[in-house]
């Protein structure tokens, strides 16, 4: 494995399969007696009270309207 200009190195599609990662997957390099190693950073999960209010807006109002609603009168 070669290190780029840039201080990338490509992950091989083995280690990638193994580890669950897919493009945008958080990792991180932790050291052990001088050894690193690659994990997958867990994300927490997106609170219930936040998950219902994803999506796609469906309101027809103009953004001035939608801004108005979030300004103090």
């Amino acid at each position: 494995m070669r290190v780029t200009t840039k201080g990338q190195v490509t992950i091989p599609k083995n280690v990638r399969e193994v580890l669950g990662i897919i493009p945008e997957t958080e990792i991180d390099f932790r050291e052990d007696d001088g050894k690193f190693y690659i994990v997958k950073v867990n994300k927490p999960e997106v609170t219930k009270q936040f998950k219902k209010l994803r999506g796609i807006a469906t309101a027809k109002m103009s953004t001035d309207e939608i801004m108005s609603l979030t300004r103090e009168s």
